[in-house]
This record gives structure tokens, C-alpha cells and sequence, in this order.
């Protein structure tokens, strides 16, 4: 994996900010974006599905990787932002993989059904904000923590994230247990991830660098791809484990 220095990126204070003369510029780099998040979701549901020490493999390696990017944007902070690192990778790397082996009762297979499920909706999330923002512009979300995040955007991820989990809900997941459940679970957990979207913008802009990393092209680093699972997987696991299903 490369490594963290010399390749990020200074911050650029118009990233995302005043409106763009030339709307298809609003498109570039989508089709690179496409190609390895395409990849990085093909390595990642071949682990799912292998499940075992193959899901749990892929899950330590990525998070090595998000503490060697945490490492980086803490660069000149003391011991508190290192042990806050910590956490912020432990708590939803051992939540997946808690999930990921979660059994029911009359379900033995349900942690691969419950971990698609919210990797299912916080891509949804992604992918409706990015279109809505980029299709529709308009207010800035947050324009000083991330100057591209509009509130299109955030209505398009969760309206997105609200299908999907209701159709998830309604075909495979064994939690939650109706489609009306599953879109209004999808609804708490958009908002949730685009919470640690912008906690991860605050903490890079904090840093003065674009991206955590350059490892993923079109994408930034791995800690910059995972930034909507980093809060909403340890809730969906909480409330997994609080429903009493899980044995």
C-alpha cells in the first residue's frame, strides 16, 4: 500500500465551493470514481461472501490501513488524537465483523444478510448525495467544514437510502422486519453516515490535505471511502444485538 507521505494532496479552498462555469466538469473524474469503487465493492462483498477468516482478513488489512491514514492527518497531535484513532477504527472494524457472524434463531446465515444491508444503504447514501449535489446543487450543507456538500445532496442520500433499505428489508434482510422498518431505519442511518462524512471532511480539513490518502483513485484513501460505515455500522450492530434476535 503506498504510503502516506508525499502523496496527499494541500487543501484547495475552491474544492467543491463557487459555482462551476462548465456544468460537465461537474462529471470529471466519475467514470475513475466508478472503475475502482466498482473494484473495491467486488473485493469486498467476494469477502463477505467467503465470510470466516477471509471477511475478517479483509477487514484487519483495511483497518492497518485506516490507522496508517488516521496516523497521517494526526501527524502533529499529541497522545489524545492517536487514542481517539483508535476508537474511531476499532469500534466499527469489530462491529462488522461482530456482524458479519451474528446467527438467528431461524437464520443461521443472517450476518451476511444484515452486513449487505447497511453497506447496501450507506452506498445508497453516497450515491444518491452525489448525484442530487451535483445534479441539483443549491445551499451549501457545511460550507466551511465541505464546500461540495449541499442539502440536495443530503435529501438525495437519504431518500435513496430510504429505498433500498425498504427493499432490502422486504426481499432478504432478516432486520428489520418490514419494508416501512427498513425505510425508516434507512432514513436514520443516511443521516448518520453523511454525519461521518462531514466529521471526516472537518478532521482532513483540520489537517490542511485533501485526501487521507491516495490509494483509491478518484476516491482519496481508504479512511475517505469508509467515512459513512465508520458510525452507522456500530448503531446497526447495537440495535442488531438490542432487538434480541441475535443468538
Amino acid at each position: 500500500m503506498p504510503g502516506a507521505k508525499g502523496v496527499m494532496e494541500p487543501l484547495r479552498h475552491d474544492v467543491g465551493g463557487a459555482a462551476d462555469p462548465h456544468p460537465a466538469s461537474r462529471w470529471a473524474g466519475l467514470r475513475v470514481r466508478v472503475v475502482s469503487g466498482a473494484a473495491l465493492a467486488a473485493l469486498l462483498l467476494s469477502a463477505l461472501t467467503a465470510g470466516g477468516w477471509w471477511f475478517m482478513l479483509l477487514v484487519t488489512l483495511a483497518a492497518a490501513q485506516m490507522m496508517r491514514e488516521w496516523d497521517f492527518l494526526t501527524l502533529n497531535d499529541g497522545l489524545s488524537w492517536k487514542l481517539a484513532g483508535f476508537f474511531y477504527v476499532a469500534l466499527p472494524c469489530s462491529s462488522l465483523m461482530w456482524l458479519r457472524g451474528v446467527h438467528f434463531e431461524n437464520d443461521p446465515a443472517a450476518g451476511f444478510g444484515l452486513t449487505l444491508f447497511v453497506m447496501l444503504v450507506v452506498w445508497a447514501t453516497d450515491i444518491g448525495a452525489y448525484v442530487a449535489g451535483r445534479k441539483i446543487g443549491g445551499p451549501k450543507l457545511a460550507p466551511r467544514i465541505s464546500p461540495g456538500k449541499t442539502w440536495a445532496g443530503l435529501a438525495g442520500g437519504i431518500v435513496s437510502a430510504a429505498v433500498i433499505a425498504g427493499f432490502n428489508a422486504l426481499l432478504f434482510a432478516p432486520y428489520p422486519p418490514s419494508f416501512i422498518a427498513g425505510m425508516d431505519l434507512g432514513i436514520v442511518l443516511a443521516i448518520v453516515a453523511q454525519a461521518g462524512d462531514l466529521l471526516e471532511s472537518w478532521i482532513k480539513r483540520r489537517a490542511r490535505v485533501k485526501d487521507s490518502s491516495s490509494l483509491i483513485p478518484g476516491h482519496g484513501g481508504l479512511l475517505d471511502r469508509v467515512d459513512g460505515l465508520v458510525f452507522t455500522v456500530p448503531l446497526f450492530a447495537l440495535m442488531v444485538w438490542l432487538s434480541g434476535n441475535a443468538v
